[in-house]
């Protein structure tokens, strides 16, 4: 038996893909990462089918890129560095379990942001998501990889709202960490009220921090749980505009250490009116009339006395807001309450970033708010150096876990013909932010010869670890240090 009829045996001849149409969809995506084909595309529907090929893998020494999140891609992960069969998890798109009480969701990996979010609702139920994300977005692959989610007051660690995890690692052994771990199996858990929601064990290890971060280089995760929050019964929602971003931070400060507000972000006029505009020409009219940073806070009422609620933070809010100069406004030239609200909440298709130019290129890092606007004037001044248009350049401020830090994106919008230039800012600037002090947490492509270059002891435990988990190197090598 060859080995290709080794995995018809494992998933079905029908979800072992080798059409050169097919392979050339998996071979590239929109970052500067070398374009390379996979040697063939496998489609798994349940945990046994994935650890079934993790062993054969090991077994034929394959490498193996797991991909979750339907197209667009645009970060380099799911492209085979060294060819292999490339692991989409698209088929196992089931939602579990949604269990009110706890206010926890058991999903599998293929299921996206556009399937999990109207089921939630109908128990009362919203999930922390990033900024409108497409609607094919996998649910856990976006947790996996820590993106930043609207709601810090929510998120008390960094890998919320991840919890529980069914991981198949690269070696071939299967774990469920955290509460899942046991005792008992899951279905003997539920039945007396174990919900999956302490992620850390077995013991004290938090096995579902090594596969975060790790594009998957370390192992399948086939379910997880996630922590879910009450669904608002009254939302108002409020834009601040201003000419200097600094003068917006005191007040999201305050917000956030009284703890008001659901949704906090910060955007410039380019990225508001990308995510309200409809093609290139209307996100140009919107940008011209937006003020040049606006901060955006959802005030939220549930179950008991909801307007009462909004009401009270909305006049605490409003003092404060005159004490540091600042107006509170209910809508922008624009941009309206209830337009803003769809796209803190929803999906979009196609993907906002691709609107503006057709391509896009994001910078993003961790800090904290106020060392931003450095940052910024960085952005800018290598950006002007190339003769790259700064008009041209979204950006994103968005708290993290309580406000104790913020993840800080440039998104750099342009022509597909302008590809080279964009690589060579996106280098140089990368660098420069890099000096003065930009925490690159998930360091995608080149990034990551930047990162581990400066830290040869950390490097040198990940590969440890790496050699724990997956000793023959079969997950998705070439990305990050391995």
């Amino acid at each position: 038996m060859s080995e290709k009829e080794k995995l018809f045996s494992i998933v079905g001849s029908e979800y072992v893909l080798s059409n050169p149409e097919v392979l050339e969809e998996y071979s590239k995506d929109h970052s500067f990462t070398p374009q390379r084909k996979p040697d063939l595309v496998v489609k798994p529907k349940n945990p046994e089918e994935v650890q079934k090929i993790v062993r054969w893998a090991n077994a034929t020494n394959t490498p193996l890129i797991p991909v979750s999140s339907g197209p667009p891609h645009f970060r380099g992960d799911t492209i085979p560095r060294m060819g292999g069969v490339v692991v989409d998890l698209s088929r196992m798109n089931k939602i579990e379990w949604i269990n009110r009480k706890n206010k926890i969701a058991c999903v599998e990996p293929g299921v996206t942001f556009a399937q999990l979010q109207p089921e939630l609702k109908k128990e009362g139920l919203k999930l922390p998501a990033p900024l409108l994300p497409r609607s094919t977005k996998s649910v856990i692959g976006s947790f996996l990889e820590r993106e930043p989610v609207l709601t810090p007051r929510y998120q008390w660690d960094v890998s919320d709202p991840l919890r529980c995890v069914e991981v198949v690692f690269g070696n071939g052994e299967l774990l469920r960490s955290g509460e899942a771990s046991g005792p008992g199996t899951i279905e003997q858990q539920r039945s007396i009220g174990g919900a999956q929601i302490w992620p850390e064990g077995p013991h004290q290890v938090g096995y579902h921090r090594i596969i975060q971060g790790a594009q998957g280089t370390m192992g399948i995760v086939t379910w997880a749980s996630l922590k879910c929050e009450t669904l608002p019964k009254v939302q108002k929602l409020f834009f601040v505009p201003a000419q200097e971003v600094e003068s917006l931070f005191s007040l999201v400060y305050r917000l956030l250490k009284v703890n008001y507000g659901d949704e906090i972000l910060i955007l410039n006029n380019l990225d508001l009116a990308c995510l309200l505009g409809s093609d290139a020409a209307d996100i140009e009219e919107r940008s011209e009339i937006l003020p040049p940073w606006t901060l955006i806070f959802c005030l939220a009422g549930y179950d008991r006395y909801p307007e009462e609620r909004v009401a009270y933070q909305e006049n605490y809010v409003k003092d404060i807001a005159q004490q540091f100069g600042l107006e509170l406004k209910m809508s922008l030239p624009g941009a309206g309450e209830s337009k803003v609200l769809e796209a803190l909440s929803g999906t979009k298709d196609p993907y906002w970033k691709l609107l503006p130019k057709g391509e896009c290129e994001d910078i993003f890092f961790i800090t904290t708010l106020d060392r931003t606007p450095p940052f910024i004037q960085t952005m800018y001044e290598v950006a002007s150096r190339l003769s790259y248009p700064t008009g041209n350049i979204g950006v994103y401020l968005e708290p993290m876990v309580q406000g104790t830090s913020c993840h800080c994106e440039f998104d750099l919008f342009y022509e597909p013909s302008q590809k080279e230039k964009v690589q060579e800012l996106s280098n140089l600037v990368s660098c420069a932010l890099m000096a003065k002090g930009a925490f690159f947490s998930r360091p995608y492509g080149a990034w990551s010869d930047m990162v581990y270059s400066q830290s040869a002891e950390y490097t040198a435990a990940l590969r440890k670890v790496k050699g724990i988990f997956d000793p023959q190197g079969v997950m998705n090598p070439g990305k990050l240090c391995f």
